[in-house]
């Protein structure tokens, strides 16, 4: 990088919840920012008022803070190019608009819809590429004059030079060219006084000095259009580097019949905020010592944006809840505990300890992928009686072997019981296969009958744990009415 300050931005539109591509694109924002000691800005493109509202905005803000990628600049938190949200911009575009048309790069246009349409139709037709004509492009002032006087509102279009090609070098993709004459002159206010998105991202972009603009592919086709507005105003041009899109698993575009798709969806899911965004980085980056479970500090430090992928990214969800997974086994079990508690508000957590409830929370994350499985897992800790599974029932509690188990238990065995000393528990327990085992059960058979009675299940968490989670009350109380 030169000596000039890296300035990048994220600038979503708040018509939806934030979606996992657009959280991509900000975290490539921010990665390439910290990693060049940049400032990263956050600008809300609310020009649609229609789709736009309060409510979407909070939820980027949330969504992109829950992730960790904390904005410099930006409609909450100010900063020295504002206001950062292009609504209360509105009195910028026309001033810039003037300057245009002024030195001759852009002017009024009449056209009505019908007008365009007629020669969109008109290309259709002879099978070539629909560009403007440019019919305004040289009215006299009292043909504007009349056209104002039949009640027309022009537009303001910008004069596309019908030669020649409009290049530049992207950051991912590298070279790339744009015929002139292929792109036409294009509107950049429209006739109701509100600016185009091409046109207003130049004006912002510019005015707030971002130096970079990182973002998806589907803006390459904008570039060339924004390139010829920073040339015609004098100003200094971005570099830009367009990221391959996310795709699905089945390569089409990536929509909610695959699953979730907006940031606070997944963290709804129960994925860890870390997890996804660890996920998300390896969407078209790929750490160079091979190592994929990285945190952000680490992810910065490696991060390169000329090694970004050009690619398109199939977004894996199988891969995802692995890697969730590695980062629940992984977390701190008081930092898991407080995670999980949101998760579980369906079972009164006043039953156990703070200690039980986290060992709960220990002993159970091995097998889960996303916080919302616990709340099956852990089912069988709440509650006076068991549910059984009818399987169980039938398999396990109902067999001759297992009614053989739980009747020596009950009669010789839960007295003994050390409910307060793991490892004794452990022992009482392996003794008792040990036991069986003489007797012809198989000492995994045995253990089934034990877990059924308490649990309801054939599988879960350490017997130990469980038996003592519960207590001896409950634990008893369960083994007792699984035996006949």
């Amino acid at each position: 990088m030169d000596n000039k300050e890296v300035r990048v931005r994220i600038a979503p539109s708040p018509s939806g919840n934030l979606h996992i591509g657009t959280a991509r694109t900000a975290l490539f924002n921010y990665l390439f920012a910290k990693k060049n000691n940049g400032k990263y800005v956050l600008r809300i493109e609310d020009t649609d008022l229609d789709r736009s509202s309060q409510a979407y905005i909070q939820n980027i803000y949330d969504s992109l803070k829950a992730l960790g990628l904390n904005w410099d600049e930006g409609p909450d938190v100010g900063g020295p190019y504002g206001p950062y949200q292009q609504s209360e911009r509105f009195d910028i575009y026309p001033k810039y608009a003037q300057k245009l048309i002024d030195a001759g790069y852009a002017y009024e246009c009449f056209c009505t819809q019908e007008e365009l349409d007629a020669e969109k139709q008109e290309s259709i037709k002879n099978k070539k590429p629909h560009v403007y004509s440019g019919r305004c492009r040289h009215l006299s002032e009292e043909e504007k004059a009349k056209l104002r006087a039949e009640g027309r509102k022009p537009s303001i279009r910008f004069h596309v030079p019908e030669s020649g090609e409009t290049k530049f070098t992207d950051m991912v993709k590298g070279d790339l060219k744009f015929d002139n004459s292929l792109i036409g002159d294009f509107v950049i206010m429209k006739s109701n006084g509100t600016p185009t998105y091409n046109f207003a991202v130049v004006i912002d972009d510019m005015e707030m000095k971002i130096s970079h603009i990182i973002r998806g592919e589907d803006h390459i086709s904008n570039t060339a259009k924004q390139i010829l507005i920073y040339e015609a105003l004098g100003a200094e041009i971005p570099q830009f580097g367009h990221l391959g899109m996310i795709l699905a698993p089945d390569r089409s575009k990536l929509s909610k019949r695959h699953g979730a798709t907006a940031v606070s969806e997944f963290v709804e899911k129960g994925y860890l905020t870390e997890a996804l965004l660890n996920f998300v980085a390896l969407l078209g980056w790929s750490p160079s010592d091979g190592h994929e479970i990285k945190s952000l500090d680490e992810i910065i430090a490696d991060f390169r944006i000329n090694e970004v992928s050009s690619s398109n990214s199939i977004f894996e969800y199988d891969k995802l809840n692995w890697m969730n997974g590695q980062y629940i086994k992984k977390m701190d079990i008081k930092k898991l505990a407080n995670l999980a508690r949101p998760f579980l508000s369906m079972y009164d957590l006043s039953e156990m300890s703070e200690e039980n409830y986290e060992r709960m929370i220990e002993v159970t994350r091995e097998p889960i992928t996303i916080l919302s499985d616990l709340v099956n897992d852990v089912k069988y800790f709440f509650g006076q009686d068991a549910e059984i599974e009818p399987d169980v029932q039938t398999k396990i509690l109902d067999s001759e072997d297992g009614q053989k188990v739980l009747r020596y238990v009950v009669d010789n065995e839960l007295d003994k019981w050390d409910f307060e000393d793991s490892e004794k528990l452990h022992e009482q327990l392996a003794d008792l296969r040990a036991y069986f085992k003489e007797q012809g059960i198989k000492p995994k058979e045995t253990m089934w009958a034990i877990r059924a009675a308490v649990t309801g299940r054939t599988h879960g968490a350490d017997m130990v744990a469980i038996l003592q989670i519960l207590g001896k009350e409950r634990s008893v109380r369960r083994i007792k009415a699984a035996t006949k």
